[in-house]
């Protein structure tokens, strides 16, 4: 950066200083300018100052910065009493004068009016008189003077205005010092804080009105950056040191007072920083250059450029930053009383930690002013009209930008406050994972809506609505003592995934106005614009209809409905827990408006599939359809799958791959083939009639099994079925066996027909029908219209818990007790592990936590589902639910909603147990042709979380690596 100065200059002859002045030693010049004095180069008179052309601006200054005496320079003089050479105080580089006119102000200063500068330079002396004095620069020879022309001579006459101003800046000199050195260190009085304090009236008349406002304006850019240093200290000195060796502690622990004041005060000493190299700069060129400084732009941008990151930082998350102590302000007594303790402090002049923290924001705003301000009031030939437009940019470009960042965190400090008042329905979880680092608002406002009543008078009411980005919130405001505000969650939530936009064209309706006081026959209607969002799997129910107050806001609403909702399903797709892998699409077919030509029947819904291994290690696939099942290779082609079994609308298929069973329940009974039997039919090594030589008949004869499930129960395999009684349901548990392993022990054992299973513990009875069985470590839970009955059948005379969720202290609790009304209106479905103290229970709206003996826990609260299950699975740590449209994916231990996965006619059809096998799922498919609508066969596949991989400093890449690029 370059400093062009030329300004009115002054130079007072040594026989003018008052008598207490002693010449100061000859001055040294710097290096840069020693060597500019060196050089042949020819410079603009412009060049002439202490920031001249040369190295680069730097915030540095000299460890001993000159003093007024020093800065006043005084050359050797060679007698002549009249004519002067003037050099400035900047002025120490040789110049070229035939490429500077002289300004106005520069000739006032010297005494001179236009005309005598005319005739100056019309006068030339042939001989020197005996009078005239001047003063030559060391930086010139006699020759260079005598080649100058006379418009770098003065005549100073005793009567002249140069030489009253000379006797007046020399009497002035030891005062100016003292109030210069006064005003830096702040002990001048405040009303003496300007530069026409410290400037003699005579010169302020010489320099002329608008040099006097130029001044005036580099003055207060001192003076601004003095106060905002102070104040940056003052923050360091009066709170955040108090607040780290209060004691007590104001904030406690240790860890949480560190972080408040990383997050309030941020990045402040490096800020200070700054400004104390700038503050030092800036005094020792007004040390300098006072009472005419020439320019500081130099100094301002090259710290500008040092603190603009830190600068951008800060002035980004201020609004984070203020937020957080509003909230310890609101929440914390001590904390209050501490602020309110340093308020007291002089230091503050009573101003607010709100104020302080805002410093930095308003700073370069403010400095942006000032120097548009000295902008103006320059003249057009000097050259701060060429370098302060560089300053101006650089400041505005940079507030510019950080625009955006402090519109994100208005938005994020806003998304705060909305939610800390936030009121729910009490006892239910959300999960809106409000204060994820990613959650943002995106839009809010005022919205209306009409009542359904017809009896309201006005059925008209506001609401606030907030559109975050993953999902949708409808409250209603309500006033707190306090002057805070409440806002009740008057629905529930709209997950984005679940969003559905409606009409936005609707025609406006008319609103009728609450009348003004004392005009109630005057009514006044405003139109209101409709548009309608609803819920995709409760259209019906959860269908909203809202009125915006114009036409523009109407569409502003859609565009950041329409906005969001992209974008959310564009992460949610980025970001899938399970991805939908089709096996099969085509194979099997259901009835469609074009069937009915084909000559091939359709199968029929698919309702379960299940693989098996053979042996030889084959992979067959086991499909239950509504005409039968069918069993295939996997892997061959679609039209290799046999029909082996008529069985129609199978209830259940169970492998057992261990013990080479296949359990069929259908009709009542529950039966069991082998598997190796089954491959053989399948591959035609056997005939079908070898089937029936492996059939074995479980359970039937005596009643009608009404469900069954197979798992692991203290390391065995058990088999569970229910059978429904005269009286009661029965419930019995089966071990599978080998032949081999047979053996007596209960006296119904020599009455059951199968050897491949032996009877586990005792049958035991539960009140009502079950829906599911669902097996645990060492007992079984069977859901049932009054709740998840949990057994053991080893024990049937003791069950470890009878029914869960236990609501026994539901009269002495309310919120025990609402939750208990909310199970009773649901249907159980099973559990699942949450950890090894806690479970879940699956019903088919909701879900509630409870401890392992069976109480509710987590204050009785519970989750609910955004669909109506049918089914579910647990895949840990997620629990998947289904109904005939969507899977939601939940997180187990929070319910957060995690996925949703969209269909049509959505089945489970293939529930794992272990972690290696996948689930199988069913839906419509994508054909329509004439052997009717396809059946989509959909595995859905675990995705693990990419984790970025930095390779290490100074590895080694292989050159083949790179043997494909070259050229």
């Amino acid at each position: 950066m370059q400093n062009h100065r030329a300004h009115p200059s002054v130079t007072i002859p040594q026989r003018s200083r008052s008598p207490a002045y002693h010449p100061p030693e000859v001055y040294s010049p710097y290096p840069f300018e020693a060597a500019a004095q060196s050089s042949d180069s020819i410079l603009s008179a412009w060049d002439a100052t202490p920031t001249a052309r040369g190295p680069p601006t730097t915030l540095e200054v000299p460890d001993r910065p000159l003093s007024r005496a020093r800065s006043t320079f005084a050359p050797p003089t060679i007698s002549s009493p009249e004519l002067e050479i003037h050099r400035s105080v900047s002025q120490r580089l040789t110049v070229n004068p035939n490429r500077h006119r002289l300004s106005k102000s520069e000739t006032v200063l010297a005494g001179r009016s236009p005309e005598d500068d005319y005739v100056a330079r019309s006068y030339t002396p042939a001989t020197p008189g005996p009078a005239p004095s001047f003063e030559i620069s060391p930086a010139r020879s006699t020759e260079e003077v005598r080649s100058l022309p006379l418009l770098f001579f003065t005549i100073s006459s005793p009567g002249s205005k140069v030489y009253k101003l000379t006797r007046e800046l020399s009497n002035m000199t030891l005062q100016s010092e003292e109030g210069l050195n006064r005003f830096q260190n702040g002990s001048l009085d405040e009303k003496d804080e300007a530069w026409h304090s410290l400037v003699p009236p005579e010169a302020r008349e010489a320099v002329g009105k608008r040099e006097v406002e130029r001044q005036s304006i580099l003055f207060e850019v001192f003076k601004s950056e003095r106060d905002y240093v102070y104040d940056l200290h003052v923050i360091q000195e009066v709170f955040v040191e108090r607040l780290k060796s209060a004691s007590p502690p104001v904030i406690s622990p240790a860890e949480r007072l560190q972080t408040f004041l990383s997050t309030v005060f941020w990045n402040l000493e490096q800020i200070t920083a700054h400004h104390d190299r700038l503050l030092e700069a800036l005094f020792a060129r007004q040390r300098e250059q006072h009472p005419l400084v020439q320019s500081v732009w130099d100094l301002i941008l090259d710290s500008f450029f040092h603190s603009k990151l830190d600068y951008e930082s800060y002035i980004e998350h201020y609004p984070l930053a203020e937020e957080r102590h509003r909230t310890e302000l609101n929440h914390n007594k001590a904390y209050k009383d501490f602020v309110q303790r340093c308020y007291r402090d002089p230091r503050t002049r009573k101003r607010d930690l709100v104020t302080f923290l805002s410093r930095p924001v308003t700073r370069l705003p403010r400095l942006n002013l000032i120097l548009e301000h000295l902008q103006k009031r320059t003249e057009s030939d000097h050259p701060d009209t060429k370098d302060l437009p560089l300053v101006l940019d650089a400041l505005d470009g940079f507030l510019k930008s950080t625009q955006p960042g402090i519109a994100a965190a208005d938005s994020k400090v806003k998304f705060w406050n909305l939610c800390d008042s936030l009121a729910f329905n009490k006892g239910e979880i959300i999960e809106l994972a409000l204060y994820n680092d990613m959650r943002s608002l995106e839009y809010a406002g005022t919205l209306a809506r009409r009542s359904k009543l017809e009896m309201d008078w006005n059925p008209w009411y506001d609401l606030y609505v907030a559109l975050l980005d993953n999902f949708l919130l409808i409250t209603k405001e309500e006033k707190m003592p306090g002057d805070t505000i409440r806002h009740l969650v008057v629905s529930r939530p709209i997950p984005l995934a679940y969003l559905r936009l409606g009409s936005f064209d609707g025609p406006p309706e008319n609103r009728k106005e609450r009348p003004e006081e004392g005009n109630f026959l005057r009514v006044s209607h405003r139109p209101m614009y409709p548009f309608t969002v609803y819920h995709a799997f409760e259209k019906a129910t959860r269908r909203y209809t809202l009125y915006a107050s114009t036409e523009a806001a109407r569409t502003k609403w859609y565009e950041a409905l329409a906005n969001t909702k992209a974008i959310d399903d564009a992460r949610r797709e980025g970001n899938r827990f399970f991805v939908s892998q089709i096996l099969d699409d085509g194979t099997f077919r259901v009835p469609g408006p074009r069937s009915g030509r084909s000559r091939k029947p359709p199968s029929g819904r698919v309702i379960h599939a299940i693989p098996f291994i053979a042996s030889g290690g084959k992979k067959f696939m086991t499909f239950g359809c509504a005409s039968g099942i069918f069993i295939g290779r996997q892997g061959e082609s679609v039209h290799l799958f046999r029909r082996i079994l008529s069985y129609e609308n199978a209830k259940k298929i169970i492998v057992l791959q261990d013990f080479n069973k296949v359990l069929i329940h259908h009709d009542g009974y529950l039966l069991s083939y082998s598997l190796e039997v089954l491959a053989r039919v399948v591959q035609y090594q056997s005939p079908a009639s070898a089937l029936d030589a492996s059939l074995e008949t479980i359970a039937g004869q005596d009643g009608a099994v009404i469900c069954c499930e197979a798992g692991k129960v203290k390391d065995r395999t058990i088999v569970v079925y229910a059978v429904k009684g005269f009286m009661h349901t029965y419930v019995y548990a089966l071990e599978a066996c080998r032949p081999t392993d047979l053996g007596m022990r209960s006296p119904w054992t020599l009455q059951f027909p199968t050897l491949s299973f032996r009877p586990y513990g005792e049958p035991f009875y539960v009140p009502q029908e079950p829906y599911s069985i669902t097996t645990l470590t060492k007992t079984i839970a069977v859901a049932t219209d009054r709740g998840v009955v949990i057994a053991d059948p080893q024990n049937p005379g003791r069950a470890i818990i009878s029914i869960v969720p236990d609501f026994s202290g539901a009269p002495s609790n309310s919120t025990t007790g609402d939750l208990k009304v909310r199970c009773e209106a649901a249907r159980p479905l099973g559990l699942v592990p949450c950890d090894a103290s806690e479970l879940m229970v699956i019903y088919d709206t909701m879900g509630c936590y409870i401890t392992k003996y069976g109480k509710p826990s987590r204050d009785s609260s519970f989750v609910r589902w955004e669909i109506k299950a049918n089914s579910f699975l647990h895949r840990a740590p997620h629990v998947l639910l289904f109904c005939s449209e969507f899977i939601e994916v939940r997180d187990v231990q929070t319910g957060r909603l995690d996925q949703v996965i969209e269909g049509a006619d959505i089945r489970l059809l293939h529930a794992p147990r272990v972690r290696s096998v996948f689930p199988l799922v069913a839906w419509r498919g994508g054909r329509d042709d004439e052997d009717g609508l396809s059946e989509q066969i959909v595995e859905l596949v675990d995705t693990a979380e990419i984790t970025p991989v930095t390779p290490a400093s100074g590895a080694f890449v292989p050159p083949e690596l790179w043997e494909e690029w070259e050229m």
